[in-house]
């Protein structure tokens, strides 16, 4: 069974649905038999390489609220990410675009390393304060993951990858995916938000083909 799961690296929601679907897939009876996909999504395709002022100002200019405002929701975020083990930083969190780390991330799909880049970008960009539009951060992360120095410099330099990105964002479309993170099983059945646990395994369960033991 095959889980495709639409996120951007620069959604907060999208760490905790991580977490989260690690969790149900401790519980899953059939976990050995499921592979992972994650697929691009850019929140922002705009986004310049680094984004001026702090994520506060951004996230309060965002929803037309108080900067007061943003900054509760901020730590109302950072709460949540906590009770799933995970230490949010939006006070040195460093906002730009994601669609090369993207790229690296579908080279590290190639090589059987894309979950652990996706978990190691995640947690640079929420929680060390890195900026992932930074070729040097992103060469210095793809390589801790175990990525060929030459491979990761030769997808950096050039464009490689970018039809992938591009050709999972338009799936997204045809899906009718806006907001992210959403699983999709199969292509059969999806979900859209960070779900919890249960949930997320009453998917799996759901999408489970009845016959899949006689195959």
């Amino acid at each position: 069974m095959h889980i495709e799961i639409w996120s951007d690296i620069a959604c907060p929601w999208c760490y905790v649905g991580k977490r989260r679907l690690q969790t149900a897939l401790e519980g899953f009876e059939h976990r050995d038999a499921i592979s992972v996909t994650w697929r691009s999504f850019e929140l922002d395709p705009g986004a310049p390489a680094q984004r001026q002022g702090d994520g506060a100002t951004h996230l309060a200019e965002k929803y037309a609220v108080s900067r007061d405002e943003a900054l509760a929701m901020q730590q109302r975020m950072t709460d949540v990410a906590a009770s799933e083990g995970l230490a949010f930083r939006f006070d040195i969190a460093r906002g730009g675009t994601t669609f090369d780390a993207h790229r690296v991330l579908h080279l590290a799909a190639a090589h059987g390393l894309q979950d652990a880049m996706k978990e190691r970008v995640m947690r640079a960009y929420l929680c060390e304060g890195e900026l992932i539009s930074d070729h040097a951060v992103l060469r210095r992360l793809a390589l801790e993951v175990g990525l060929a120095e030459q491979e990761v410099d030769d997808v950096l330099d050039g464009d490689r990858y970018a039809a992938d990105v591009r050709s999972d964002e338009r799936d997204a479309t045809t899906l009718g995916i806006r907001s992210v993170p959403f699983f999709v099983v199969d292509r059969k059945v999806g979900a859209s938000g960070a779900q919890p646990p249960e949930a997320l395994l009453e998917l799996l369960r759901e999408a489970w083909p009845a016959d899949a033991a006689t195959r």
